[in-house]
């Protein structure tokens, strides 16, 4: 065995004549057992938060989204159609059209955007499982609408109540002057539904079948503002994109739901960072302890480390001694740690320990990828301490 780490394990593992350094030796590794844990449940959490996030614009977002790049409209000309169901990645594609509406219930007022959708488009997104009241669009009946619960709340809608409808208004476009009492185009629906998401899209859409709103904007045969594309496989969002742009040309835009949802996702990754480097800070000033505890042990041992030089082990050698001292005890805490950690987060997965809401756990998902973080950041800084703690040791600090 090599000599430097067999020294080192008697060390750690066998109690000093000193019972400060033992009680010292012990809070240690309670530091690092708690500092790894907390790093590794904060990094599931905001995994878990991330995939929650993500699985929220599911309902709102489509993989692809083609648009033009000039204008608000275009016409969706089979050439285009050709290009998308050449594309062996596209697994379904919806016409859309969307505009922003004025919404009137009763007494109350709102500003929204109306959203036209195909008979395909629950294939598109997965908005029939952001249903939280009533049902999704039946292209049988016109007139109905699907509204975000932000939107029903403000406006005090009913789902199924069959009352007052609710109207959709856009203004009428022309110059000069308008007649305010004939201002708008307008749509009475009555609500069928409602669903829920991120905040941004509760409060944002109204949703009816595309012929009532080419009918209320008064589009043109295959006149769209956007065309929705659902991918085979998602994670080749931004190869297929590459791909649609090229062939379409520069006079459309297309853009993946990372795109569409860009200050969204930089949020998000950004908060996982920022909290990663908090907690590394809190993991820095918990490995002190590691530091303080070699430093104790180095001047405890300083007779044994003059008998070990007389023997002939070199200064390099006593050093690698407490380095690798300081290395296992931050390296046995971290493995507790992190086994305690993984199984608090199967534990949330399976009971929902910890509730957001009454029948909402908190979301968290176990990574392999947490795991090499918080390995390698609690192996590589408690390698750092034990390397700064044993740097006091020289000849003339052993010889006097």
């Amino acid at each position: 065995m090599n000599f430097s780490l067999y020294i080192a394990k008697r060390y750690l593992f066998t109690k000093t004549s000193n019972n400060a350094i033992n009680i010292i030796t012990i809070i240690a590794s309670f530091a690092v057992i708690v500092s790894s844990l907390v790093l590794f449940i904060i990094l599931s959490g905001f995994s878990g938060l991330r995939t929650f996030s993500y699985n929220l614009l599911d309902a709102s977002d489509p993989d692809l989204k083609i648009t033009v790049v000039k204008g608000k409209s275009f016409v969706a000309t089979d050439a285009v159609f050709e290009i998308i169901d050449n594309n062996k990645a596209i697994e379904a594609s919806s016409k859309i059209i969307e505009e922003r509406v004025f919404l009137e219930y009763h007494d109350k007022n709102e500003i929204a955007f109306v959203k036209g959708v195909e008979e395909n488009y629950a294939q598109i997104t997965k908005i029939d499982a952001a249903l939280s009241l009533g049902n999704w669009l039946n292209h049988e009946y016109t007139n109905t609408a699907v509204v975000g619960r932000t939107i029903a709340r403000k406006l005090s809608l009913g789902v199924r109540s069959f009352g007052a409808p609710l109207s959709i208004m856009v203004p009428k476009p022309g110059v000069g002057f308008i007649n305010p009492i004939n201002a708008f185009y307008k749509s009475d629906v009555q609500i069928v539904g409602m669903y829920t998401g991120t905040e941004d899209f509760e409060s944002k859409f109204v949703f009816v079948i595309l012929q009532q709103a080419k009918d209320l904007l008064r589009f043109e045969e295959n006149q769209v503002t956007a065309i929705e594309l659902k991918l085979i496989n998602d994670s080749n969002s931004e190869s297929v994109a590459n791909e649609l742009q090229e062939a379409l040309g520069g006079t459309y835009k297309v853009q993946t739901k990372e795109q569409l949802n860009e200050v969204f996702y930089k949020v998000i990754n950004t908060e996982n960072f920022v909290s990663y480097l908090i907690f590394t800070l809190i993991v820095i000033i918990a490995l002190f302890n590691v530091s303080g505890t070699i430093i104790m042990m180095i001047i405890d041992k300083k007779d044994n480390l003059k008998t070990l030089f007389s023997l002939g082990a070199t200064v390099k050698e006593i050093k690698k001694v407490f380095i690798l001292q300081g290395f296992l005890l931050t390296f046995f805490g971290m493995m507790i740690g992190l086994i305690l950690g993984i199984i608090l987060v199967f534990l949330q997965n399976k009971f929902g320990l910890l509730m957001i809401v009454e029948d909402l756990p908190y979301p968290v998902e176990f990574q392999f990828m947490n795991l090499f973080i918080v390995f390698s950041t609690i192996t590589i800084l408690g390698f750092i301490a034990a390397k700064i703690a044993s740097s006091r040791i020289s000849k003339e600090f052993i010889e006097r």
